[in-house]
C-alpha cells in the first residue's frame, strides 16, 4: 500500500501546470526503449564491423548521440533503480539484482503523473523483488498506469506478463520483443488524438542472454565464423565468444526491426514532431573482452560499463555529444527537456540546458560495483570499486587503491593500463580527486561490499555472501529510512484569481 507521505509529496511535485489545468502544447512526449545488454558499440552507427542495425543507424542520424554514457552499477536491477529515481545505488540501497525498490523513492513515472503526463510501462520490470514470475499489483508499479510487464523473464519465444488488476498470468504471442513492439505501437496510436502528454517506457528482454533463442531469420545473418572479434578478446576464448555472438547480433538486429516499426509509427501518426524518443540500455554484455566470458557484465571494462544512449529531440539538430552521462542524469535531464520541475531527492545533473546550447563538458560521470556477485569472473577481473568516465579518460579505483587508467581515446579497447606509469602520474592524480569530489557529493565514504549489505539489512543466500536471482532464500526487502535525504520540493499551488 502506497504511504499517505509518499502520495502527498507526489502531488506536491506538480509542476508548471496543476492538475486542473491542461498541459502545456509544447510538453513533449516521451518514448523510452531500454534493451537489456546491449553495450555501446553493438550498433552500425557505432563501427561494429558485424552488427547490422540500419534503423538505429537512422536514429542515429536524427538524434543527439552521448557517446560516453555509463550504466551507474552494470547490472539489470541498480540501473533500473536509478533510472526511475535519478539516484545512486548507495542512497537507495538498489546495488544487486532482485531487490524490492523501497516505496519511499519517488519515481520518474509519478513525477510526470503529477505533471499531467499518462504514463505506461511494457516488458521488463525488475524492481519489484518478490520474485520473477510474481505479480506485481499496481500499488508496486511506481505510478504507471498502463501496464504489461513482468518482473523478469528472458523466455523471449514463451515470456509472460500481467495486465490490469489482474493477477492471471498471460504471454507474448511469439517472440516477445514483436509482440511488445505491437502493443506499444498501439499505444502510441491511441494516445496521438488525445492532446494529453504520454511517457511510454519499452523495457525490451534482449539481447540479454540466452543468445541461442534468438529467431533463426536473423541468427542466419551472422555465422560465427564470419564474425570479427575485437583485439582485447584472449584466442582462448575466441570459439565460445563468436558462438554467442551470433545469437547476440541476432537478438540486436531483431529488436532494430522493432524500433523500426516504431519510428514509422510515430511518423504515421505525427507524433514525431514533439516526441522525445531515447534508445538505450541497463549495462553491456562482455562477450569475451579481457578474458570475461560471453554473458557477464558488472565489471569495470567498457563493454560492461559503456552503454548506448541516443536521444531524438524535437527541434535540436543531431549531433555527438562527448559530455559524459550516468544513469542518475537521464530522469532530471528529461524533466528539464520537458519543463517539469525536478525533486530534491534526485542525485544526478540536468543536462537539458547543455543539450539545447549545443555545448559539452568534460565532467566525471561516476559508476561502480558495490558489493560484486558475478560467477565465472577471474577474482582478479572483478572486485568492489568505484569509476569515473570523461570524455577522454576512464578512471577506476578498487578498495586497495588506483586500478584502471585508460585512455579512451587513443585506446577504445582499453588494453593499455596506465595506472603505475610516470608519464600518466599527474592524470591519475587530477582523476583521482575527481572520483573523490563525486564520491563527496553523494556521501558515499566506499567501504567493503560487506558493510553495504549490514546497513541495508540484507540476508546472505545460500549459495554465497550476497543474494543473487533463484539462490535467494527469501524476498530481500531494504529497511526504510526514516526520511528522504531533502524534503521534496513543495511547489506551491497559485493563488485564486
Amino acid at each position: 500500500m502506497k504511504s499517505p507521505l509518499k502520495g502527498l509529496l507526489a502531488l506536491l511535485m506538480t509542476p508548471l501546470v496543476w492538475p486542473d489545468a491542461a498541459p502545456a502544447a509544447t510538453q513533449p512526449n516521451i518514448l523510452y526503449l531500454l534493451a537489456d545488454q546491449w553495450r555501446a558499440s553493438a550498433t552500425g552507427y557505432a563501427g561494429d564491423p558485424n552488427v547490422k542495425t540500419p534503423n538505429l543507424d537512422r536514429l542515429a542520424s536524427e538524434s543527439l548521440n552521448l557517446r560516453n554514457a555509463v550504466s551507474v552499477l552494470p547490472v539489470c536491477t541498480p540501473h533500473r533503480a536509478s533510472l526511475m529515481t535519478g539516484r545512486f545505488p548507495t542512497s537507495t540501497g538498489m546495488f544487486l539484482n532482485d531487490m524490492h525498490l523501497p516505496d519511499s523513492e519517488l519515481c520518474m513515472a509519478e513525477v510526470f503523473g503529477a505533471a499531467g503526463y499518462a504514463t505506461g510501462y511494457i516488458g521488463k520490470w525488475h524492481l519489484d523483488g518478490h520474485g520473477r514470475e510474481s505479480y506485481i499489483p499496481p500499488e508496486r508499479r511506481q505510478g504507471w498506469q498502463y501496464w504489461k510487464a513482468a518482473e523478469c523473464d528472458h523466455n523471449y519465444n514463451h515470456s509472460h506478463y500481467y495486465t490490469g488488476n489482474s493477477d492471471v498470468k498471460q504471454y507474448w504471442e511469439g517472440y516477445d520483443a514483436f509482440a511488445q513492439t505491437r502493443d506499444a505501437r498501439q499505444f502510441l496510436r491511441e494516445h496521438s488524438t488525445n492532446g494529453k502528454p504520454f511517457i511510454l517506457m519499452l523495457a525490451y528482454g534482449g539481447p540479454h542472454f540466452p543468445h541461442k533463442t534468438a529467431p533463426e531469420e536473423f541468427k542466419a545473418m551472422y555465422p560465427p565464423d564470419k564474425i570479427k572479434l575485437p583485439p582485447n578478446v584472449p584466442p582462448g576464448m575466441e570459439s565460445r565468444a563468436r558462438l554467442e555472438a551470433q545469437g547476440y547480433y541476432a537478438h540486436c538486429t531483431a529488436l532494430d526491426k522493432c524500433i523500426g516499426e516504431l519510428l514509422n509509427t510515430l511518423a504515421a501518426t505525427g507524433l514525431a514532431t514533439n516526441t522525445i524518443v531515447v534508445f538505450s540500455s541497463d549495462h553491456g554484455e562482455s562477450l569475451g573482452s579481457h578474458g570475461v566470458a560471453p554473458m557477464q557484465k558488472q565489471v569495470a571494462w567498457s563493454e560492461s560499463s559503456q552503454v548506448p544512449f541516443l536521444m531524438r529531440v524535437p527541434g535540436m539538430t543531431a549531433r555527438t555529444v562527448t559530455t559524459p552521462i550516468t544513469t542518475p542524469d537521464i530522469l532530471p535531464t528529461l524533466l528539464g527537456l520537458s519543463g517539469v520541475t525536478i525533486p530534491r531527492s534526485v542525485e544526478g545533473e540536468d543536462l537539458s540546458p547543455l543539450l539545447r546550447a549545443g555545448r559539452d563538458a568534460d565532467r566525471a560521470a561516476l559508476y561502480m560495483c558495490v558489493s560484486p556477485f558475478a560467477r565465472n569472473v577471474p577474482a582478479e577481473k572483478l572486485s568492489e570499486y568505484r569509476a569515473i568516465r570523461t570524455s577522454r579518460y576512464t578512471y577506476v579505483r578498487s578498495l586497495q587503491g588506483p586500478w584502471l587508467l585508460f585512455d579512451d581515446q587513443q585506446d577504445a579497447s582499453q588494453t593499455n593500463n596506465f595506472i603505475g606509469k610516470a608519464e600518466f602520474a599527474s592524470v591519475a592524480r587530477e582523476l583521482e580527486g575527481r572520483l573523490q569530489a563525486e564520491l563527496q557529493r553523494i556521501k558515499d565514504d566506499f567501504r567493503p561490499g560487506k558493510d553495504y549489505i549490514a546497513e541495508w539489512g540484507y540476508e546472505i543466500g545460500e549459495h554465497g555472501s550476497v543474494p543473487y536471482a533463484a539462490t535467494l532464500t527469501k524476498v530481500q526487502t531494504p529497511r526504510r529510512k526514516l526520511a528522504l535525504p531533502a524534503a521534496k520540493p513543495a511547489v506551491e499551488k497559485p493563488a485564486a484569481k
